[in-house]
């Protein structure tokens, strides 16, 4: 389960005094917290997962929502036909905005898939200000934004856990860091240039780091076990994430929530967060989408720039502290609550 799933689910457990029944992929069924049924489905990808998600739901899993109950789509696809109130989360709406950062087969299945749901669905939630504004825009549906926030394993580690990750991965003194996929929204090749001009290591963690030819002196990890996570924000000089797109853009938050020195782009969540948090006080400084000039400056003085360290790391304290998982199932279940109600007065 990602970590939207995982953590809401588990704030929500709390909350919620009826059963709840959770359709999981078989591998993260042990992740469900206590107090919610697994429904597992077989591990698979691509078409055969998205068949599985949309499948009606089975008698026995009607039966355990129970009179009253909702669906909930943690990921888009909604259950053709549920019968009950059904509650849609949008991530983001890359297959519509940026088609080519995904295979012709998938953004056009994908595209189906979302439009089903978001025209479907009793209620709509957005991860961010951004995506509830794209989806009004191109369906006409207004959309409760709960934002994310950082997972609760990610803070600022000790020094000697530092030291142990620096030393098993063999980690040089100095480096720009990037966690995630490397998929072409990412922009990586952009920052690799940059990173070139700096003569500064980059290091890569995250699938499909190992198979790209990128200029300069890159590094790459690989898949990095999520434990080792908070130890690499740290360790790096500074965590650059320059996507062009992004419907939230969790790691460079769980980035600063570990004490990093971060270098994102202004996409997504993130410039709303950074307004939010600003309070008065100097915000999170972001940079341009696609600016390999800006990307370049600002790299240089994360790096080099004490007094700008010391603002952006300030200015993300603040942001990360404006978001909780707890405000996030709070708000998630008053939708829940307003979406059955609205059915319960349509049947009336």
């Amino acid at each position: 389960m990602q970590t939207y799933g995982r953590e809401l689910l588990r704030h929500l457990a709390p909350m919620i005094d009826v059963p709840v029944t959770a359709r999981v992929q078989a591998d993260a069924a042990d992740e469900l917290p206590d107090g919610f049924d697994a429904s597992a489905a077989p591990v698979s990808g691509g078409v055969r997962r998205l068949a599985s998600s949309l499948r009606p739901l089975a008698a026995q899993e009607r039966e355990a929502i129970g009179v009253g109950g909702v669906v909930h789509s943690l990921d888009i696809d909604l259950p053709i036909a549920a019968g009950l109130p059904t509650i849609t989360t949008v991530h983001d709406l890359s297959v519509f905005d940026v088609p080519w950062a995904h295979s012709s087969v998938r953004a056009r299945g994908e595209q189906l898939v979302v439009a089903h749901a978001i025209r479907s669905a009793d209620a709509v939630i957005a991860v961010s200000g951004f995506t509830a504004e794209t989806v009004a825009t191109r369906f006409g549906r207004s959309a409760t934004v709960t934002s994310l926030a950082p997972s609760p394993d990610m803070t600022p580690p000790s020094d000697q856990r530092v030291a142990d990750v620096v030393a098993r991965h063999r980690l040089p003194d100095r480096f720009v860091l990037h966690v995630g996929t490397i998929e072409p929204r990412k922009d990586v090749p952009r920052l690799a240039r940059a990173c070139a001009r700096l003569e500064v290591p980059l290091v890569l963690a995250g699938a499909g780091s190992a198979d790209d030819d990128l200029p300069g002196d890159v590094r790459r990890l690989g898949y990095v076990e999520r434990d080792d996570l908070p130890a690499l924000y740290a360790a790096a000089s500074v965590v650059a994430y320059p996507s062009v797109y992004e419907g939230f853009g969790l790691p460079p938050i769980e980035a600063m929530a570990c004490g990093a020195t971060v270098v994102a782009s202004a996409v997504g969540a993130l410039p709303e967060l950074a307004d939010r948090a600003r309070a008065g006080e100097d915000r999170v400084e972001l940079c341009p989408p696609r600016d390999t000039e800006a990307l370049t400056a600002m790299l240089r003085a994360a790096l080099d720039d004490q007094d700008f360290v010391r603002r952006q790391r300030e200015a993300s304290a603040r942001l990360v502290a404006t978001l909780s998982w707890e405000t996030t199932a709070a708000t998630t279940l008053e939708v829940y609550r307003a979406a059955a109600a609205l059915r319960t007065e349509d049947a009336a």
